[in-house]
């Protein structure tokens, strides 16, 4: 195994919105990373991960993102952001970008164009179907609650959506998709910057028969047919071409699956974030949103079992929080009493750093910072993912009433993660 910078490095992760606020308009912004440099420095961070910060309406948190090279003005200009290249490098600090190309905000302008007829060039970048039966082409269900699809009156077709219909998947057996999204991603690389974080990236081939069998059967969406081919290509225009971190983030996978990605000899990408150990206490049919009892040794076994099917194969990602997470201590430790708060936080890092692999910090990880208690009302939240999961739990299929899912959002819910630093 050949040694790497980011197999002994320490990523930190923040997320501009929430980190600090220097124009006191209640919004992070990259100036109050600048000012805070030394300080996750002191921390001993080697890489600082960056939520999106690219343009975007904000329908999903910037996750939705409009123009790829482009800065959100509520967090600065490309100006700021490469004052923050510089004083990050200046003190030995190594800047990691969050790439979402599975899709984009339709608001982007290569949805504007795609929509706009079934004969423009665009019109490929995206999936498009006609109705099946006068309805959805299958039964998706996108992420955020209801269906994946969403039907768009002009060009009298659906697209496929598997987050918010504000964010239209991309369509990877378009090459000149491919070239574009590869494109982006060298202007960032030659920018400076020195990896990236890949947004739900086993998502990005689907089924090559997106229409259910005879039997009602349709593949699975997660680790698609050709998704390997894509990362092969994406390591080998782009990602070879520089000493890059790059991390995926890809749900449903066991051990074999991250090999196949992240694999010494795979030339695709380098480690992956695997869920396994986040599903630990979640309902196998409403999920996060009815939390459930677990035993220590049931995450001890999960733990252990990554830690020793990927020794010597691929490298490991260690986490226990982030933007997507609810507080660590608030779920695998005590938040209650005060001592105890402490113990379980220095207990929770310690375990994390002696396992084998690249740790990922989030912010306010490091002070053990717990849930916020304060929201007691739906109105209180602001993740889509919340929201339209109370519309159609609570409101449309009366699966749980307010007070369990208000219980539950107190333990689960990503403004968790998302409230000040």
């Amino acid at each position: 195994m050949q040694k790497h910078w980011w197999q002994e490095a320490v990523v930190y992760q923040v997320y501009p919105r929430s980190f600090q606020d220097t124009n006191r308009d209640g919004i992070g912004d990259l100036q109050g990373i600048i000012q805070h440099l030394d300080y996750i420095k002191t921390l001993g961070a080697d890489v600082i991960w960056l939520n999106p910060i690219y343009k975007s309406p904000n329908d999903d948190n910037g996750y939705d993102i409009a123009d790829y090279q482009a800065i959100m003005k509520d967090f600065g200009t490309m100006q700021d952001f490469e004052e923050l290249l510089k004083k990050a490098h200046h003190r030995g600090l190594k800047i990691m970008m969050d790439l979402v190309v599975n899709h984009t905000s339709d608001e982007h302008h290569w949805f504007a164009e795609s929509r706009s007829s079934k004969e423009n060039k665009y019109r490929d970048y995206y999936i498009w179907h006609d109705p099946v039966d006068g309805h959805e082409p299958n039964d998706w269900q996108s992420s955020f609650s209801g269906s994946a699809w969403q039907f768009d009156e002009k060009t009298g077709q659906y697209y496929l959506h598997l987050f918010s219909k504000k964010q239209p998947d991309l369509n990877w057996t378009n090459p000149d998709l491919r070239q574009s999204i590869f494109t982006m991603m060298a202007w960032w690389l030659n920018k400076g910057v020195d990896g990236f974080r890949m947004d739900v990236i086993n998502l990005i081939s689907k089924p090559e028969n997106i229409l259910p069998d005879k039997d009602g059967y349709i593949a699975p969406i997660a680790n698609g047919p050709h998704v390997h081919d894509y990362l092969l290509e994406m390591n080998k225009k782009v990602l070879s071409k520089f000493d890059v971190i790059t991390v995926g983030e890809t749900p449903d996978v066991k051990p074999y699956d991250a090999i196949n990605y992240a694999g010494f000899d795979r030339h695709e990408l380098e480690m992956i974030f695997q869920f396994e150990h986040m599903g630990i206490d979640q309902d196998p049919e409403l999920g996060k949103w009815r939390p459930k009892a677990y035993k220590l040794t049931e995450l001890k076994q999960i733990m252990s079992k990554w830690q020793m099917e990927l020794n010597g194969k691929a490298w490991n990602s260690l986490y226990w929080n982030n933007h997507d997470q609810p507080r660590v201590v608030s779920r695998f430790g005590n938040d209650t009493t005060p001592e105890y708060r402490v113990l379980s936080a220095k207990m929770l890092a310690t375990a994390l750093h002696f396992l084998q692999g690249t740790p990922y910090i989030y912010q306010g990880e490091e002070i053990g910072m717990t849930n916020n208690y304060d929201f007691n009302s739906i109105s209180d939240y602001r993740d889509i993912e919340t929201v339209n999961a109370y519309r159609d739990l609570v409101e449309e299929k009366h699966a749980l009433d307010n007070h369990a899912f208000i219980e539950a959002a107190h333990r689960m819910s990503r403004d968790n993660a998302r409230t000040p630093m």
